[in-house]
């Protein structure tokens, strides 16, 4: 028996290296040490102001452990600053002046990066970010688990 490669795991890494490969490279040819996954937490901190790990993580999107891992890489290149919060546990991320100087580079590859991503859209045909952000809406209805479960409980009552 054949089996595809073309499952929808495959599709989204081969699709996540295309897209995250290029815009890295576009920040290396900018002159910038910065990855794709720093972005937004960058503009979170830039809309909403310096905050704790779980704060942008909410902010995000991301997972907390996602976000910390991400933060502490981000420090380690001074593109924010980590100080203690309220308590021991906590610690409040802020952009650096190095970040701020920065801005107008990662500006100048986020404006090339929206341009490419439209000419993508116009090729393909349809709105991508819209069918991928439809598809989190549906799953957050119904997450893939529960239809992996419904799935398998009929198909082992079939048997």
């Amino acid at each position: 028996m054949a089996y595809s490669q073309r499952t929808h795991g495959v599709l989204l890494r081969r699709l996540i290296d295309h897209l995250d490969g290029a815009v890295e490279q576009s920040y290396a040819d900018a002159g910038l040490d910065y990855r794709p996954r720093f972005t937004p937490i960058l503009r979170a901190l830039l809309n909403d102001g310096p905050a704790s790990i779980r704060t942008l993580s909410g902010r995000t999107g991301v997972t907390h452990s996602a976000v910390s891992q991400t933060v502490s890489q981000m420090a380690a290149r001074d593109w924010v600053s980590l100080e203690p919060g309220k308590d021991a546990r906590e610690r409040i991320v802020a952009l650096t002046p190095f970040a701020l100087e920065q801005l107008p580079r990662l500006e100048a590859c986020w404006a090339a990066t929206a341009a490419a991503s439209a000419e993508l859209e116009a090729d393909i045909g349809q709105p991508l970010a819209e069918v991928l952000a439809r598809a989190l809406d549906v799953l957050a209805q119904r997450p893939f688990r529960d239809r992996l479960a419904a799935l398998s409980a009929n198909a082992k009552e079939s048997h």
